[in-house]
């Protein structure tokens, strides 16, 4: 298993994955504290894909990659992902509420 060093290398390779297969196709994490490296892999028992990274700043990119992820699981394999993105999506979608006064 080789790592892919490109994290959007990494994220196109891992669609294409899905996409062909998404019945047998698995996403997994796996944080090791005592390096501080955390470990993507995607896989469908014939192709393997690995990213390792240790930088914080990564964290959001596995963020908006598991919501890409879900939008294929929920929608299909042939939903368009140009749109997907983290907690920004989020945010806008929820509405303002204050403690104001009635009237």
């Amino acid at each position: 298993m080789v790592y892919i060093t490109s994290w959007d290398e990494f994220v196109e390779r891992s669609v294409q994955l899905f996409r062909a297969d998404p019945d047998s196709t698995r996403y997994a994490m796996k944080y090791r504290h005592s390096e501080g490296k955390l470990v993507l892999k995607v896989t469908d028992n014939i192709q393997c894909l690995k990213f390792k990274t240790d930088q914080a700043q990564d964290a959001k990119k596995m963020e908006k990659l598991n919501n890409i992820f879900f939008t294929l699981m929920a929608r299909g394999p042939d939903a368009d992902i140009s749109d997907v993105t983290g907690k920004e999506q989020m945010e806008t979608q929820a509405t303002k509420r204050g403690r104001g006064r009635k009237q």
